[in-house]
């Protein structure tokens, strides 16, 4: 049995527990050890990601790497691993990003200057000697919980990790937020993470009951277990036969917390409040890492265990997600937030995955699954550079700016390929996940393919209006001294930029390793691709018209 899983579970893990312990100090040479010890975890977990994602056989197993480990043996749950093509790759993701975001918030946790007129935190404070250790050690923790929910194939074990990861993520909104909301900032950021924990919780516990209904169903059919391939089999084969009726209400409890965390309107309205009071490299895990849980256990267990049901409530979740694409889109149309913009749009981006998903075809759930890569890609690239302009000016308001270009032309420059991958510009990678999606709903429901298309419409104009307010025009009050992107955040963004030019050009490599993790759920769903609307005919002498 392979320990490579456990391995890239537990080195974030143990890395957020020995930042934690670091010394506490108030100095800049204690806070400095603390960032570099945390970004060298963080660098260790992503070369064991991409030891998994390098030796991992596409034709092979759909689980590779297993390993099960008996955890609580009456109730049959193991700490159970495997990584099929889909959380192989988000993993992988994961690990290429929390690096990014780490250097991207290497002073967020720095104790803020006192207002004027106030006096400085005392050096014996927590907000001076450990909230460094408590913010580094907060983002290893999320990466820990949110590759184990990617690698998980215990149902009971994901459950616990699904909902363990909003812990962390409340104490990073609440308590790191973003230092550019104005007086009243604590209160709102007191507001957007309680409102986060709330929604999320709410999910949590419909899909609870919902985990429990399924294990009493399988027990009285002999399969006493939350093992996960053996549940799907066992339902594929017709050996554990679940009511109808019951299918629809589990489908719907494990969907709920799912769309909640995705999320999907209108299950949404924490996002935009989290997003805009987080500080940028906390958004970028909102978004990027943590809301990709959501999307990917849509495929992985609303599809895998109950499959009819899926099928029956696929053309009304395809109406919602097509709602979420306009919605989100016309509300970032309408923002006077930089953050909030973002996170309208990243509402609109998540309709499309979700209308992927459930389109019920290998175009659209490849698509769908290349989406979540390349929107935390994208995301993360425009909501960091977006955060360093905004750390320069101290606001988040587009009123504010005008004529960064002008002083900045490397943050204009890099902020405006981000916005291009935002709204799916041909030759950057959300283009390619973004044309699959549309493509594989055309074939099953060309009506939805045909609305959502007019998302991609006004994503051009949030996203170009944007950069002509903030960027383009006369040098605005405030502007004239701003200084470039400097080495550190060049750092941060080159390998973004690379990874979505790349992507754009040449996706191969991550579709040779979903294809056939999207074939397999297909199979489970019992569905097939859509055959042509109109088939080439054949003349009687054998050749084609």
């Amino acid at each position: 049995m392979s320990y490579l899983l456990t391995a890239t579970c537990a080195v974030p893990a143990a890395g957020a527990v020995l930042t934690a312990a670091l010394p506490a100090g108030s100095d800049e040479g204690r806070r400095r050890v603390t960032k570099l010890v945390a970004l060298g975890v963080s660098l260790a977990t992503l070369l064991l990601a991409a030891v998994v994602a390098v030796r991992f056989e596409p034709g092979g197993a759909r689980y590779q790497f297993t390993e099960s480990h008996s955890w609580i043996r009456s109730f049959g749950i193991t700490f159970s691993l495997g990584a099929d093509g889909i959380g192989t790759v988000l993993v992988l993701l994961t690990a290429v990003l929390v690096p990014v975001v780490l250097l991207a918030s290497w002073h967020d946790a720095d104790p803020a200057p006192a207002p004027e007129g106030a006096s400085a935190a005392a050096p014996g404070t927590f907000e001076n000697r450990r909230r460094t250790q408590a913010f580094f050690a907060l983002i290893l923790a999320v990466e820990a919980m949110v590759v184990v929910s990617f690698l998980a194939t215990d149902v009971f074990v994901f459950y616990v990790f699904f909902e363990a990861m909003l812990i962390p993520m409340y104490f990073l909104i609440g308590g790191f937020g973003d230092r550019a909301g104005g007086p009243e900032s604590a209160r709102q950021r007191s507001y957007a993470a309680v409102k986060f924990l709330l929604y999320n919780l709410l999910g949590g516990l419909v899909m609870l009951a919902a985990v429990i209904g399924l294990y009493v169903i399988a027990q009285g059919q002999g399969f006493a277990t939350f093992d996960l391939p053996t549940l799907t089999g066992a339902i594929a084969d017709g050996k554990l036969v679940v009511n109808p009726t019951a299918e629809k209400a589990l489908f719907l409890g494990f969907f709920f917390a799912f769309a909640v965390k995705a999320p999907l309107w209108p299950l949404h309205t924490w996002l935009p409040n989290a997003m805009g009071e987080s500080t940028a490299g906390t958004a970028v895990l909102i978004t990027a890492v943590v809301d990709k849980v959501g999307t990917f256990a849509m495929l992985r267990f609303c599809l895998g265990l109950f499959p009819d049901a899926s099928k029956t409530f696929a053309p009304a979740i395809l109406v919602l997600a097509v709602i979420g694409i306009m919605y989100g889109a016309l509300l970032a149309v309408g923002q006077k937030d930089i953050k909030r913009l973002i996170a309208y749009a990243s509402i609109s981006h998540f309709g499309f995955i979700i209308m992927g998903i459930f389109a019920m075809t290998s175009q659209g759930q490849s698509g769908a699954t290349l989406y979540m890569v390349n929107h935390g890609i994208s995301t993360a690239a425009l909501m960091l550079v977006a955060g360093f302009l905004i750390s320069r000016r101290g606001s988040r308001l587009i009123a504010d700016y005008g004529g960064v270009q002008k002083v900045a032309p490397v943050l204009a420059g890099t902020f405006l390929i981000g916005g291009l991958a935002t709204l799916s510009l041909p030759g950057l990678a959300p283009f390619v996940s973004e044309f699959l999606v549309l493509v594989g709903t055309f074939t099953r429901y060309p009506v939805i393919g045909v609305i959502a298309t007019f998302g991609i419409v006004l994503a051009a104009l949030y996203v170009l209006v944007l950069y002509q307010r903030t960027m383009t025009g006369p040098v605005k009050a405030g502007i004239g001294g701003m200084p470039d992107l400097k080495v550190r955040e060049l750092a941060v963004v080159a390998p973004l930029v690379a990874l979505t030019i790349l992507l754009g050009v040449y996706p191969k490599p991550l579709t040779d390793i979903v294809n056939p993790a999207v074939d397999a759920t297909l199979s489970q769903v019992h569905e097939t691709d859509p055959a042509p609307a109109h088939p080439v005919a054949a003349t009687p002498g054998g050749e084609h018209k």
